[in-house]
């Protein structure tokens, strides 16, 4: 069985058990979160006809999930360079994001 969800403006495709990183938020390690925002569930077959589709949520339907906690992304370098200028400029960043694991699909 899975659920696709939408957090943050994104739209994600789970099953019971997976472990995915999301948009940081505040939550403890340990805290449940509920995704009420649930756009179909289907049961894994082939056919889409199989499962339940939302008009655009499915009224009822929740998706729970247990904070493992916050981790750090790939580190991104940024660099500019303008020849002959004596110009050169280095940036990184790193963006934070919530690690959760996928407990139970309602609906």
């Amino acid at each position: 069985m899975y659920a696709i969800i939408e957090d943050s403006g994104t739209q994600i495709k789970v099953s019971t058990g997976d472990v995915l990183e999301i948009d940081l938020r505040d939550a403890a390690k340990g805290d449940t979160i509920t995704f009420d925002r649930v756009l179909a569930i289907g049961t894994g077959g082939a056919d889409a006809t199989a499962g339940k589709l939302g008009m655009p949520y499915l009224s009822g339907a929740s998706v729970t999930a247990t904070v493992l906690g916050p981790i750090l992304g790939e580190k991104i370098v940024n660099r500019k360079y303008s020849r002959r200028k004596g110009y050169r400029l280095k940036k990184g960043h790193r963006q934070a994001y919530l690690r959760v694991k996928i407990g139970e699909i309602v609906g």
